[in-house]
Protein backbone atom coordinates (compact mmCIF):
# COMPACT_ATOMS: atom_id res chain seq x y z
CA UNK A 1 0.00 0.00 0.00
CA UNK A 2 1.28 3.49 -0.79
CA UNK A 3 1.86 6.03 1.92
CA UNK A 4 -1.04 8.43 2.33
CA UNK A 5 -0.45 12.00 3.45
CA UNK A 6 -2.86 12.94 6.22
CA UNK A 7 -1.12 16.28 6.83
CA UNK A 8 -4.00 18.34 5.40
CA UNK A 9 -6.81 16.04 6.50
CA UNK A 10 -9.71 17.34 8.57
CA UNK A 11 -9.44 15.43 11.85
CA UNK A 12 -12.50 14.84 14.02
CA UNK A 13 -12.63 13.81 17.65
CA UNK A 14 -15.65 12.04 19.12
CA UNK A 15 -18.11 14.23 21.01
CA UNK A 16 -17.91 11.90 24.00
CA UNK A 17 -14.12 12.25 24.23
CA UNK A 18 -12.54 13.82 27.26
CA UNK A 19 -9.10 15.37 27.71
CA UNK A 20 -7.15 12.11 27.55
CA UNK A 21 -7.34 8.70 25.94
CA UNK A 22 -9.01 9.96 22.78
CA UNK A 23 -8.59 9.20 19.12
CA UNK A 24 -9.22 11.32 16.05
CA UNK A 25 -10.49 10.10 12.70
CA UNK A 26 -10.05 11.63 9.23
CA UNK A 27 -10.93 10.76 5.64
CA UNK A 28 -8.16 11.36 3.12
CA UNK A 29 -7.62 9.99 -0.38
CA UNK A 30 -10.10 7.13 0.01
CA UNK A 31 -8.63 5.94 3.32
CA UNK A 32 -9.68 6.45 6.93
CA UNK A 33 -6.93 7.65 9.27
CA UNK A 34 -6.93 7.14 13.04
CA UNK A 35 -4.49 8.80 15.42
CA UNK A 36 -3.99 9.45 19.13
CA UNK A 37 -4.93 12.99 20.15
CA UNK A 38 -2.27 13.26 22.85
CA UNK A 39 0.44 13.10 20.16
CA UNK A 40 -0.75 16.54 18.97
CA UNK A 41 -0.64 15.50 15.33
CA UNK A 42 2.95 14.29 15.40
CA UNK A 43 2.38 10.58 16.04
CA UNK A 44 1.68 7.70 13.70
CA UNK A 45 -1.56 7.34 11.76
CA UNK A 46 -3.27 4.00 11.22
CA UNK A 47 -4.90 3.89 7.79
CA UNK A 48 -7.88 1.70 6.88
CA UNK A 49 -9.88 1.10 3.73
CA UNK A 50 -13.48 2.32 4.23
CA UNK A 51 -14.87 -1.24 4.06
CA UNK A 52 -12.53 -2.38 6.85
CA UNK A 53 -13.38 0.68 8.96
CA UNK A 54 -17.11 0.03 8.49
CA UNK A 55 -16.66 -3.60 9.56
CA UNK A 56 -14.78 -2.46 12.64
CA UNK A 57 -17.52 0.02 13.61
CA UNK A 58 -20.22 -2.60 13.02
CA UNK A 59 -18.27 -4.97 15.26
CA UNK A 60 -18.16 -2.37 18.02
CA UNK A 61 -21.90 -1.85 17.75
CA UNK A 62 -22.49 -5.60 17.88
CA UNK A 63 -20.21 -6.21 20.90
CA UNK A 64 -17.87 -8.37 18.79
CA UNK A 65 -14.89 -7.04 20.75
CA UNK A 66 -16.02 -7.91 24.28
CA UNK A 67 -13.04 -9.55 26.02
CA UNK A 68 -13.59 -13.23 26.75
CA UNK A 69 -12.68 -12.70 30.40
CA UNK A 70 -15.46 -10.13 30.88
CA UNK A 71 -18.46 -11.51 32.73
CA UNK A 72 -21.84 -10.65 31.21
Amino acid sequence: MTDVDFQHARWRKGTGSGDSGCVEVALETRLIGVRDTKDLGTGPVLAFRPSVWTSFLNGLRGDDFTPEWTEN
